[in-house]
């Protein structure tokens, strides 16, 4: 069934409506103070008629077959879009992390940068993020930039995710 969009959707989400549903897939990941490892996730966007999506990611970290070895990072929140592209993102973390993000969305392109982040007095020591979502030949790809533990700005993790028949 190909991808419609609701006719209850706010129109300030226009410019990211192509996200909505749920999308499953693969990743990697890697940081210079870990060890590389891959992934599976689900992620999906939800939408009730207002002027946000909600969001939740779950991911799993599998072996070289595909086999769930442990759950992994799970965060949720919403993306606060605008008419003319730009976006607030606002998302918690089970680790004790919240952020607050803000970017735009330009075609099938969204790009987010952190503005702040606050984290619990046990959470690791990360301090800033990029991210980049796109739409791919009807794939999402995502990428994720960190600076964490007194290391700079660099990639750690990225994705390509299938939309889920709605």
């Amino acid at each position: 069934m190909p991808f419609e969009i609701p006719q209850n959707l706010h129109p300030d989400c226009a410019p990211i409506a192509w996200l909505l549903g749920t999308w499953r897939g693969n990743g990697h990941g890697d940081y210079p103070t870990i060890d590389s490892f891959s992934f599976a996730q689900e992620i999906t966007f939800l939408q009730d008629g207002r002027p946000f999506f909600h969001y939740l990611s779950r991911s799993w970290v599998v072996d070289a077959e595909g086999n769930r070895l442990r759950n992994g990072a799970i965060e949720t929140g919403f993306f606060r879009s605008k008419a003319d592209g730009s976006l607030e993102v606002v998302l918690a973390h089970a680790t004790g992390i919240v952020e607050i993000w803000y970017g735009r969305a330009e075609s099938a392109k969204v790009e987010i940068a952190t503005d702040a982040v606050a984290r619990v007095e046990d959470a690791a020591a990360y301090g800033a993020g990029h991210r980049l979502y796109g739409l791919v030949e009807g794939e999402l790809l995502w990428t994720f930039d960190m600076a964490a533990v007194d290391q700079g700005l660099q990639p750690h993790l990225w994705a390509r995710l299938v939309r889920q028949d709605t």
